[in-house]
């Protein structure tokens, strides 16, 4: 067996599930999980008709690229959403389409990583554990970036040593962030940005929340839209990772895709014709059709600013909470230890919530996760809102 697996944790529900093992809820209601990111509202119809319209597809062999019909899809939305110029993004040089972020999140570090030269990973902690086990199996040492509240939960790039950046090769980042709801404007990707280009390393930019904040006029800026910015024009050191998972409320249609430099996607597109991970027809076909519309995702949006407004202003009086730019997470403090808060929440209420700590590390003296929990607002609004009243009571009675 490969040795690495042996380092890998327990993936957070696995760890949260043992948490709660032999325990029993003395509440009433119905469980509700606040734990588990995964959008409840239903699907847009066109979707799903898109997708039975075509399954006379799955006779056929998908090819690793996917229909070039999807890839000028995804194209022309990216150059919309982030306004870039028209041509600017080549649906033959930039896009691969992918069976969700997940696996191409894990796969970008296969392909990237050069195990024999003493690589390092740096991903920010709190982080989705995606990240460390894709660094670990690829034969390089995960480098945590702690964000707390005195970074405002935003990575501190200067305070990184030279050292570590003359050993990166890879280094993932999350904007709007999951767990912290933080977002990295200009300024930050700019840094990056020419910190790739002074010691030749790849950014990986985890932009699946991009299209769930609470400014409708200042929406988050993108790692390929930093990059035409500022004249890298050709991407380099770029690759953006987005899905329908978050934005269509489709995370079962397993469909994302990943953008950048030409020869990054390249060699990445080389790695996954033997990966074996071609996308199905008929769900190239409904992607087609989910990239191509915006008034779902405008009005999903509005759903998630309403409920993460109204949860807040419930649980603010009792939990030291912040509203989240971006995302559908709520990041709040516990006054004792987060998983014994997780258990008793259970117990008393039979409401599940993620302890912090089973998302980040410990490093450098700190764990950023330590008492803190991951709600996830991810039912209706009136579940979310009842939710909210039982946590205020469980705290309150406490």
């Amino acid at each position: 067996m490969n040795s690495r697996l042996e380092h890998l944790h327990s993936y957070p529900f696995e760890k949260l599930r043992d948490l709660l093992d032999g325990l029993e809820s003395e509440a009433e209601q119905p469980a509700l999980s606040l734990g588990i990111g995964e959008p409840k509202f239903p699907p847009p119809t066109f979707i799903a008709d898109a997708l039975a319209t075509n399954l006379s597809g799955l006779c056929k062999y998908p090819v690793t690229k996917g229909l070039l019909m999807l890839r000028q899809a995804i194209a022309d939305w990216v150059i919309r959403r982030y306004q870039l110029p028209a041509l600017s993004v080549n649906p033959e040089k930039h896009i691969l389409p992918v069976n969700g972020t997940r696996e191409a999140l894990f796969a970008i570090a296969q392909a990237i990583v050069d195990s024999g030269k003493s690589p390092l990973v740096l991903m920010t902690n709190p982080f989705y554990q995606i990240y460390e086990g894709a660094a670990i199996l690829s034969g390089a040492e995960p480098y945590y970036l702690n964000t707390t509240e005195q970074t405002e939960y935003l990575p501190d790039f200067d305070a990184v040593p030279a050292e570590v950046w003359r050993r990166c090769q890879l280094i993932y980042i999350c904007s709007p962030n999951n767990p912290t709801g933080s977002i990295l404007q200009y300024w930050h990707l700019a840094k990056l940005l020419q910190l790739a280009d002074q010691y030749d390393f790849v950014i990986a930019s985890d932009e699946c929340y991009s299209e769930i904040y609470q400014d409708e006029n200042n929406p988050p800026m993108g790692l390929l839209q930093v990059a035409h910015q500022m004249g890298n024009t050709e991407f380099n050191h770029c690759i953006a990772f987005n899905s329908l998972s978050k934005r269509s409320s489709v995370p079962g249609l397993r469909s994302g895709f990943v953008a950048g430099n030409e020869t990054i996607i390249q060699q990445f597109y080389r790695y996954r014709t033997y990966h074996g991970c071609a996308m199905p027809l008929p769900i190239q076909h409904a992607s087609i059709a989910a990239w191509q519309d915006e008034q779902h995702v405008i009005d999903n949006r509005a759903k998630y600013r309403q409920t993460i407004c109204d949860v807040y202003n419930i649980l603010n009086p009792v939990l030291s909470v912040e509203e989240p730019d971006g995302g559908f997470f709520l990041w709040p403090q516990t006054l004792i230890d987060d998983t014994e808060f997780a258990q008793k929440l259970f117990v008393d209420q039979n409401i599940t919530v993620l302890p912090g700590q089973y998302l980040s590390r410990p490093f450098q003296g700190v764990d950023p996760g330590l008492n803190r929990i991951r709600i996830a607002l991810v039912h209706s609004h009136i579940e979310c809102l009842a939710g909210a009243h039982s946590i205020q009571d469980f705290i309150t009675n406490s």
